[in-house]
């Protein structure tokens, strides 16, 4: 029997062909129901969802299945897989769902899970596979009623799954009013209402399959032609980062928590319902009335027609890389799903940042390929791993190219000097890359790695005084004494002693400067460059202690992430300050639009 993320991979055809259906209609129809960016932003979520399931279902299905086997009051489970058991399990699992989801609209940490699926402005089928990643931790409290019924847990993983499927095609504008299934069941009328932000609609029909448990409870409202639903959330998210989609509510309520004076205000703002702020705090920190008009305009940064077609063929390619870790989800090792978990979210995010104009294309695709040459490193796919390697750095020096390209007449146009300076220490980055992947080619990759250092330190020095901070140069050079006095008293070769002091000597003196130029330009872009800098002594720290002292578990790991999280930084970092010399924290979006809008070719 397919396990449900191999069903959730079956039915991903079918749910991609009623998009298309859909948005077919919609063009005939004359209003266009998808955006690209805003579409894909929902695919990402729902995708997003699913593989973080593939971990937070052992907590969900592991208490479920204890509580059944040990604490059910009741276990009869002939009925429950004869097929009154199974419809009566199925509305006993939407009751359940109905308490749950109404509770997720009126207990702020419960919301904070569930505004997820709510943050789309539009109202399409993409919006219903826009899923939270964070529900499950709470979610499975409102479910452990039919687990002391004793439904088996097959049946209430199979009744859960035909729940949320139904509730896939309820989330149309192009279905209308369909007479007496609206006042039965949940159906895309009255789940518009749901989803809208008016004030007649607000939090109203919460019901999955059966809208009757609105109308018992009070919480049943019918869509009014005359005002049409708004949609999204009364407080917009405004982005199409998938990681910040799952944490900005848990980040504001934090924030008042903390801020609170009372005691009993830093507990409540968790438990009351979405919007309460304690007095002092909603003085200190005021927020904006809600305002209906504002929310109809629709968030839509300006996309290039390549970077377009860039969203297109990423997206496509990472619903592939999806659906092949599903399928093996449940028979890999943890390690295994842990790794390709983050290579997938490290390519999801990086779609996110390149369609919101954070990022150019090309780096999305240096960072997408340092995530595949970090795990292919740590899954000894050799082959694949000696293709990634060389081509993240290679993606490097194209951002450079077409960022430098893209402000040639510019006044702003970055300095020959410093740029040939970034590139030089990139060549000789993948000159060491290569090396080291190569038998018996160490000391020449040490001596590439050492002449890039070179470079960056020469870089870090052109625009900024030499060595200024004095607390950095000195707790770097105790860091880079104490980790070669580690190496040495460890184990170190002889032979290996010289080169090895004079690479801790080098990468040392280019962090610190790096630390220094930050102190005296307090920009964005100068710690961007220093905190990696910062990483790129932690990379080598780890790999000199795997080499010489120890093998290190999950080594390659812990190496190329740091490694290329640092190369990243620092390009991101200087190609941001070449561009705008006079960068300050607030101006910093002008420069970050032209790195974004860097010519794709």
């Amino acid at each position: 029997m397919p396990t449900p993320s191999q069903i959730i991979v079956l039915a991903s055809p079918v749910f991609f062909v009623l998009i298309a259906i859909e948005w077919a209609i919609s063009l005939r129809r004359g209003r266009n129901a998808y955006a690209l960016a805003d579409a894909i932003s929902s695919l990402n979520l729902g995708v997003l969802s699913q593989t973080s399931a593939v971990f937070t279902k052992l907590l969900t299905l592991g208490i479920y299945t204890f509580v059944a086997s040990h604490v059910s009051l009741i276990k009869v489970d002939v009925f429950w897989t004869s097929l009154p058991g199974w419809v009566l399990a199925l509305v006993f699992y939407d009751f359940c769902y109905y308490w749950l989801h109404r509770m997720g609209h009126e207990v702020s940490v419960l919301w904070a899970a569930h505004a997820v699926h709510h943050q789309s402005q539009a109202y399409n089928l993409s919006t219903a596979l826009r899923q939270t990643s964070s529900g499950a931790l709470l979610g499975w409290v409102f479910y452990l009623p039919m687990a002391l019924a004793g439904v088996p847990p097959l049946v209430f993983a199979v009744v859960g799954l035909i729940d949320l499927l139904y509730q896939f095609w309820v989330h149309t504008e192009q279905v209308k009013k369909l007479g007496w299934f609206d006042r039965w069941f949940c159906a895309p009328s009255n789940h518009r209402v749901h989803h809208a932000v008016n004030d007649r609609y607000l939090d109203k029909n919460y019901g999955g399959i059966l809208i009757i448990w609105d109308r018992i409870f009070g919480t049943y409202k019918t869509e009014d032609d005359e005002e049409p639903c708004v949609y999204g959330t009364r407080g917009l998210l405004q982005s199409w980062d998938p990681l910040w989609a799952n944490v900005s509510v848990y980040r504001q309520l934090a924030h008042d928590s903390w801020h609170a004076r009372s005691a009993l205000d830093k507990i409540r703002v968790w438990l009351k319902p979405p919007g309460w702020r304690p007095a002092d705090v909603a003085q200190r920190f005021p927020k904006p009335v809600f305002d209906l008009d504002a929310h109809r305009i629709i968030y839509s940064p300006p996309m290039s027609a390549p970077l377009r077609w860039f969203a297109s063929v990423q997206f496509t390619a990472l619903i592939a890389g999806t659906a092949v870790f599903l399928w093996q989800a449940d028979q890999a090792p943890l390690a295994t799903n842990l790794i390709w978990f983050a290579v997938l979210l490290t390519g999801q995010w990086a779609l996110g940042a390149a369609m919101q104009g954070r990022i150019s294309l090309w780096m999305a695709l240096m960072l997408q390929s340092g995530a595949l040459a970090t795990a292919t490193a740590a899954l000894e796919l050799h082959e694949w791993h000696r293709f990634f390697k060389p081509a993240t750095m290679v993606f490097a020096l194209v951002c450079i190219a077409a960022c430098a390209q893209s402000v040639s007449t510019s006044e702003q146009k970055a300095s020959t000097r410093k740029t040939a300076l970034l590139a030089a220490a990139i060549v000789f980055s993948l000159g060491g890359d290569v090396c080291l992947m190569l038998d018996g080619l160490f000391i020449p990759g040490l001596v590439s790695f050492l002449l890039a250092h070179v470079c960056y330190i020469v870089l870090f020095g052109s625009d900024a005084r030499w060595f200024t901070d004095r607390r950095a140069l000195c707790g770097i050079a105790a860091i880079g004494i104490a980790m070669y006095a580690y190496l040495w008293t460890h184990g170190l070769p002889s032979a290996m002693r010289a080169p090895v002091a004079a690479y801790v000597c080098v990468i040392a003196l280019m962090a610190a400067q790096a630390w220094s130029r930050h102190q005296q330009l307090c920009t964005r872009s100068s710690l961007l460059v220093a905190l990696g800098a910062s990483f790129f002594m932690f990379s080598d720290s780890v790999l000199a202690i795997n080499r010489f002292v120890q093998p290190l578990p999950w080594a390659a790991i812990w190496v190329l992430s740091s490694y290329y999280i640092a190369q990243a930084l620092i390009v991101a970092g200087c190609l941001m300050s070449y561009l705008n010399a006079r960068e300050k924290i607030q101006p910093a979006h002008t420069a970050s639009a032209i790195l974004a809008n860097a010519p794709a070719s």
